[in-house]
């Protein structure tokens, strides 16, 4: 049993952006929240912060057993630990892109092998997978950030079903564009080459476009939120205006003409 009244929760890479926000609002809810970052920082106002990489499996077992002994169980896990990349496909070395995978898909399915037997035993949990509207459609100098999303969308739908019967739901956020620190959690590919470099800061010009016009952080808190807390949780809820368009696009209109419109935005000559 928990040694608290409140609701565990575990929101991974919570020390800033959306991370932050989502930890924060979950407390503001009354869960009892624990929080993650690669290094050391101060606890928040009701969030309690431990160190985890969740590229290392001993990490991130020894982060369960540290919430395990300090709270009796774990509720709710808020999977938003996360690293972009952008550069064109071409760019990226195969290590650089195992290393994005290492962190986007793996620590996820870390994290989630470490707490499933705990749900299992509680006959109950809920899991939140933090996609992308990139988990739906493609963007170009995205290609590989869009792949370890659409993985994880892939991923995600698969698990719910397996595990649904012992009371536990996984269940996918995706945001749109969000107003958060362009730089913070962007890795850029590690051989720039010539030929793609005018349509590379074309991209990243756009993006930062975008992300001074997207949604506030709190779009995507107060979507987990809800996800967290509804009684019969949907498999997917879009974050924001945004992703709701995207969802709506890429599922009601031609694939031709999707193609089109999002090579015209872009940037690219038809």
């Amino acid at each position: 049993m928990s040694k608290t009244n409140k609701a565990i929760a575990l929101v991974t890479g919570a020390s800033s952006g959306i991370g932050l926000v989502t930890a924060q609002s979950l407390a503001k809810a009354g869960y009892q929240v624990f929080g993650t970052s690669r290094k050391p920082v101060v606890d928040r106002p009701g969030i309690t912060m431990l160190v985890c990489d969740v590229t290392d499996e001993v990490s991130v077992t020894d982060l369960v057993a540290t919430i395990i002994k300090q709270a009796g169980r774990i509720d709710l896990v808020v999977n938003n630990a996360g690293v972009g990349l952008l550069g064109g496909a071409e760019e990226s070395s195969i290590a650089q892109v195992r290393r994005l995978f290492d962190v986007n898909v793996f620590g996820v399915a870390r994290v989630v092998n470490a707490v499933l037997p705990l749900m299992r035993a509680q006959k109950g949990g809920r899991i939140i997978n933090m996609s992308s509207i990139l988990g739906l459609i493609p963007s170009p100098f995205n290609a590989f950030y869009a792949s370890t999303k659409h993985a994880i969308e892939g991923y995600s739908e698969s698990l719910d079903h397996e595990v649904r019967k012992f009371g536990i739901r996984v269940v996918l956020v995706e945001p749109g564009v969000t107003r958060t620190a362009f730089e913070e959690n962007l890795t850029r590919a590690d051989q720039p080459m010539a030929v793609y470099e005018t349509d590379r800061s074309r991209s990243e010009g756009l993006m930062r476009k975008w992300v001074e016009q997207g949604d506030a952080p709190e779009v995507v808190a107060d979507t987990v939120v809800e996800a967290a807390t509804a009684r019969k949780p949907k498999l997917r809820y879009s974050a924001g205006k945004q992703s709701r368009q995207v969802r709506t696009l890429r599922r009601y209109m031609p694939e031709g003409m999707v193609d089109k419109m999002l090579h015209k935005f872009s940037g690219f000559p038809a």
